[in-house]
């Protein structure tokens, strides 16, 4: 039986990312003779971390500044941005570093540091060990709550603190509106004795990537229109459990892959229409790769 395979037109690259990745590899074009260095993954995607490193881009950790020393080396800070920490430490050792952080996830850090100097209880929607959430964390001591359960919001919110909620930028909306629902009942005015009223104020920043969340109504629908979907993207990618999530949901024959090995010919037995979509760090190189193994399986 023929399929025809389709990869969804909405999928690939975000332009923050595109925008690391061009930066990365434009340094690699500018200084070939020297050792470039990334902080970290430069994406959540092995395929394309694999690609930079064959083009000389080596991934390190700040532990490893001490080693790098007054030897002129270049370390790009990815996309998911770093803490105050890593630029002094940097500075510390000799380090020029080359900023390719996500403008969208800089202003995360510029308000949740903001308002922190405000002196608000700062709530972070998100991962408390993810990349991103490590950098938010620095720009205010790690002086604030990390949830990414609606009941946390109930356990470990001090109620009577003027609060402000913000969300990891790859984080699900559905939840992030829960979380702000539930806190702008609880977080107001309370009577902490007879002779004494406290006004406490809460504000929800609605900090969720729109290259994210735009994806989901045009991935629900492409979904429904395929026999099969197989979503494909790295593991550890937050916003890949997202939109596969949303993929999920729309059409429940959707298949997570990260590499090709993982596809099953049984799958694509019987059906006329096979999908394909990824994270906003799948690169489009990858997808085509994809969908080229999927129509030999199909003959």
């Amino acid at each position: 039986m023929k399929k025809t395979v389709t990869i969804d037109k909405h999928s690939g690259f975000c332009w923050g990312v595109v925008r690391t990745v061009q930066i990365a590899e434009q340094t690699l074009k500018n200084f070939a003779d020297e050792n470039i260095y990334v902080l970290g993954h430069i994406i959540h995607n092995p395929k394309e971390i694999e690609r930079l490193e064959r083009e000389g881009l080596r991934t390190i950790t700040v532990k490893d500044f001490e080693s790098l020393a007054n030897t002129n080396a270049k370390v790009i800070v990815r996309a998911h941005g770093e803490p105050p920490e890593t630029y002094r430490q940097a500075l510390k050792y000799g380090i020029e570093i080359i900023d390719a952080t996500c403008p969208v996830v800089t202003k995360l850090q510029e308000r949740v540091r903001k308002f922190y100097d405000l002196g608000y209880q700062i709530v972070v929607f998100g991962k408390k060990d993810h990349a991103e959430v490590l950098g938010v964390r620095g720009v205010c001591n790690d002086e604030c709550i990390v949830i990414s359960k609606l009941h946390q919001a109930e356990t470990e919110v001090d109620i009577t603190k003027k609060t402000v909620l913000f969300s990891q930028t790859t984080m699900d909306r559905p939840t992030f509106l829960e979380i702000k629902k539930l806190l702008q009942e609880k977080v107001q005015e309370l009577i902490v004795d007879e002779m004494q009223t406290i006004a406490t104020e809460f504000h929800a920043k609605d900090t969720i990537c729109g290259q994210v969340s735009g994806r989901e109504q045009d991935l629900a629908e492409f979904a429904k229109q395929q026999d099969i979907m197989v979503f494909v993207a790295g593991r550890a990618s937050s916003n890949g459990k997202v939109l596969f999530d949303v993929a999920k949901q729309a059409n429940p024959r959707t298949y997570f892959i990260e590499d090709i090995n993982e596809l099953h010919s049984e799958w694509f037995n019987n059906v006329t229409t096979v999908g394909i979509s990824g994270a906003t760090s799948t690169p489009q190189w990858h997808m085509e790769y994809v969908k080229s193994v999927i129509e030999d399986l199909s003959e």
